[in-house]
């Protein structure tokens, strides 16, 4: 069990939650921490990605050393390769001086790359490359460098879809793919959301000179049946929102801003349904078509359902099945360098 010290200098009495499915990944955090070597984590935006890699590199013999983080879709294609290896002076036009990148700066300590299938392929290999030898070169130099650091990558995109669409490298993937957390979404930990909510209304009553602050029944109900497809950083928007502009010391529902309100902030049990029936369908599908290369035929018959009506559901949910007719990596014998192409998975 993790003291309420250490959770307090590591950042993980920021993981807040009792629900069974946040506690079986939350408690996989010190194991994966001691173990020094690649992990991935996967979630929907707002889960607590960063959080979740920050704790595993300040509870890993790394703590002392700096944590490095790069969201990788905020950065332009032409500068990512600079941003993680750094340049020499003169390597491109108006690189008056030489400057490190991302690796050497994460020296001995940890680079979390989030969104890792927004980076360029060319990038991938390089990364690839590094992870394989721990050596890289900045671009315009000659020399080869090397790095001790631990790799942190997250997706908000499960990981296997991105290899199926091209996105991420599959031998990219087998190679960061040592040690795993799966962040669950907040609809399906809903349990945890009373606790979110006091936490959150302490938290920014306090920052915001509030005192103390009540929450009425209808809130809670309200917050709890909301789909929250921001998770738990739409939460805490909605939060510190709501306390900054209440005025007489309580939280009424009319003091929420939620983009579903409907006069008293909850869908019906029909429109919950149905939104929760549309989002295992189209899962359930791309899973099947990620299992079966985007054979159609075969993902029907795996779900006892005939070809037309499976093909139904595809189009209802705008799926690309062509996309998944590429699924499985080549071998490292079926490229004559041993690494295939960005696109070869097949």
């Amino acid at each position: 069990m993790v003291s309420q010290r250490l959770k307090e200098r590591t950042g993980l009495r920021h993981l807040i939650g009792n629900s069974s499915v946040f506690l079986q990944e939350t408690k996989k955090i010190p194991l994966v921490a001691a173990c020094d070597t690649s992990v991935l984590i996967s979630g929907e935006t707002g889960t607590g990605k960063e959080l979740c890699a920050r704790a595993v590199h300040y509870l890993s013999p790394r703590a002392h050393k700096p944590f490095v983080p790069l969201n990788c879709s905020a950065i332009p294609v032409e500068l990512v390769e600079n941003e993680l290896f750094g340049h020499e002076r003169g390597a491109y036009t108006g690189a008056h001086m030489a400057q490190a990148g991302l690796l050497k700066q994460a020296e001995g300590g940890t680079l979390f790359l989030d969104e890792i299938d927004w980076l360029p392929h060319l990038a991938q290999v390089k990364l690839l490359r590094f992870l394989q030898e721990k050596e890289y070169r900045p671009l315009g130099s000659t020399k080869v460098c090397s790095a001790n650091v631990r790799i942190i990558a997250a997706s908000n995109t499960d990981f296997r879809l991105s290899m199926a669409t091209g996105k991420l490298r599959a031998d990219l993937f087998y190679r960061l793919n040592v040690l795993t957390l799966n962040l669950p979404a907040l609809r399906e930990r809903s349990e945890d959301i009373p606790l979110l909510v006091r936490h959150f209304r302490q938290k920014f009553a306090h920052e915001f000179n509030k005192g103390s602050i009540e929450i009425a029944p209808d809130v809670m109900q309200a917050l709890t049946l909301h789909h929250w497809p921001g998770n738990v950083r739409e939460l805490e928007h909605v939060i510190k929102r709501a306390v900054i502009l209440q005025e007489n010391g309580a939280l009424c529902v009319n003091d929420l801003d939620l983009p579903t309100n409907g006069g008293n902030g909850a869908k019906s049990f029909r429109e919950a349904k149905a939104l929760v029936l549309r989002q295992f369908e189209r899962t359930y599908i791309q899973a099947l078509l990620l299992a079966h290369r985007g054979n159609i035929t075969r993902a029907a018959q795996a779900a006892c359902k005939n070809r037309r009506a499976f093909w139904e559901l595809i189009r209802k949910h705008a799926i690309d099945a062509r996309s998944f007719r590429s699924s499985e990596p080549l071998s490292d014998n079926s490229h004559p360098h041993g690494v295939p192409h960005p696109l070869s998975v097949r």
